[in-house]
């Protein structure tokens, strides 16, 4: 039997609008009345309509994260601080992804559309115009890590060229100067910004560019071990591997150890994100850090003040410099020495 509000007010000896001010927690119901209600309301496992109640209170008690996907450890991490922050705020997060399709999306925010206070959205590979399309106006939200053409919305990223380039840089300071690159996924804008990051410090250390060691991956575990049994193939071999995230430099580590490859004695390793399992790795894993868990819980952080101030808040644009973890699956190269020429006899 389906239990509705008129069952509780009718239990409870009050009218319709008082049980609603009960839920809603409005002013007008003595605490002790709000009590018995809630007690009863429970007895009779009646939950109110949370649709309606946003329609009249104009509050939802929730939250919505858009993400590109809902697979590895980044993800999990962003989505375990932004839960935090929201539950500390007294609001519910309501998760989805996208799978970087325009079409997903919008699908996405039509099922979210009516249940939300705001929302926080990571789409590094459509454009904040694209998604600014169906999206309502007076919602507020934040950009992470997305490509955004709006000066009218906050946005929190992180540097990737500048991770990128310590990251390449670091590798030329041991020694090495054929690094092959695991790229991300095509017009996605993190792995282009680590791309670029690559090359300029290839560049600024006078190093000739290698487009031929620029291997193409998407993220995945899959994409990084294919591309490291190539780079190993390679003659003469790089000695060191930079991919764009960690979920595909383990994917190479996988490769590497199965095609006897030591790490670091035969080839280095770097990856980007610093994911919780990469310093547990063996060998442990050199990446580049991001604080991923402080992400999710920084974007709903702002958005909980974006909710209260309305749009009379300072708009946010905070860019994150990544700094690098240095563990074992990087070496210094040991440069040949010429041996000594003989003495010539007197």
């Amino acid at each position: 039997m389906h239990v509705t509000i008129t069952d509780v007010a009718k239990k409870a000896g009050v009218s319709i609008a008082t049980v609603s001010r009960a839920f809603n927690k409005g002013d007008k119901v003595k605490e002790c009345t709000r009590k018995r209600i809630l007690q009863i309301a429970q007895q009779l496992k009646y939950t109110p309509n949370a649709a309606a109640r946003g329609l009249i209170t104009n509050r939802h008690d929730a939250i919505g994260l858009l993400l590109p996907d809902l697979h590895g450890e980044f993800f999990s991490e962003v989505i375990r601080g932004a839960d935090k922050a929201a539950r500390a705020a007294g609001y519910h997060l309501i998760v989805s992804s996208s799978h970087d399709s325009q079409d997903e999306i919008e699908n996405a925010l039509r099922l979210m559309r009516g249940r939300l206070d705001a929302l926080v959205v990571m789409s590094p590979q459509i454009d904040s115009g694209t998604l600014l399309n169906y999206i309502p106006r007076a919602l507020p939200v934040v950009f992470l890590n997305s490509e955004v053409n709006s000066a009218h919305y906050d946005c929190i990223s992180v540097n990737g060229y500048g991770g990128a380039y310590d990251a390449t840089s670091y590798l030329i300071g041991l020694g090495h100067t054929r690094i092959a690159l695991i790229r991300g996924c095509e017009r996605n804008r993190e792995a282009l910004e680590r791309l670029y990051g690559y090359r300029a410090a290839l560049r600024d250390a006078g190093l000739p560019e290698q487009r031929h060691l620029e291997w193409d991956g998407d993220f995945t575990e899959e994409s990084g071990f294919a591309a490291a049994q190539h780079i190993v193939s390679m003659k003469p071999r790089p000695t060191a591997i930079f991919a764009s995230n960690d979920t595909m430099a383990i994917g190479a580590i996988g490769a590497l150890h199965e095609l006897g490859v030591r790490i670091p004695e035969d080839i280095s390793i770097c990856g980007f994100d610093d994911i919780p399992i990469a310093q547990h790795l063996r060998p442990a894993l050199t990446s580049v850090h991001v604080p991923i868990y402080d992400l999710g819980q920084m974007a709903v952080k702002n958005i909980v003040e974006r909710i209260q101030k309305g749009r009379s808040g300072k708009l946010l644009n905070l860019v994150i410099a990544p700094t690098l973890s240095v563990r074992s699956s990087c070496r210094r190269l040991i440069q040949k020495t010429k041996p000594a020429k003989e003495a010539v006899a007197s």
